[in-house]
């Protein structure tokens, strides 16, 4: 019997199917994981724009637009899983902040402006903001 028989056999049918709001209802959301990541996205730029060094200048490219990536996961996880309809009642803004948001981190994957680095961490603790308030 190969693995995949194995693995088969050992289901019986008697599976309950659940669902949750997210992959692992655990209930732990923080926008500090994007502000980390954009904090990276910013270093990365600046170490860029200071070396000289052309092979450090791609490896620091491509972290830099991985934890953008990052910022972009840590954001849709933040509005599709903790962000209900009652908090967009209560802070209206909320939906464009996102939007600009990950934009600004898709935006930062194309440049080494700290510029648009320092705008999407500004973005993140706009929403960081709404998102302790709605904690209170």
């Amino acid at each position: 019997m190969n693995v995949f028989q194995r693995i088969t056999a050992a289901f019986d049918g008697t599976a309950t199917a659940v669902s949750a709001h997210c992959d692992l209802p655990c209930g732990v959301y923080d926008p500090a994981q994007a502000k980390l990541e954009a904090q990276s996205v910013k270093a990365c730029m600046e170490k860029y724009a200071a070396s000289s060094d052309a092979d450090f200048k791609v490896r620091a490219t491509g972290i830099k637009e991985e934890r953008a990536e990052l910022v972009k996961h840590h954001l849709w996880v933040l509005w599709t899983d903790y962000f209900k309809p009652e908090h967009l009642e209560a802070h209206p803004t909320l939906h464009d902040l996102f939007w600009k948001a990950t934009k600004s981190a898709g935006e930062a994957k194309k440049t080494n402006d700290v510029a648009v680095a320092d705008r999407l961490l500004s973005e993140i603790d706009a929403i960081a903001e709404i998102f302790w308030a709605t904690k209170k």
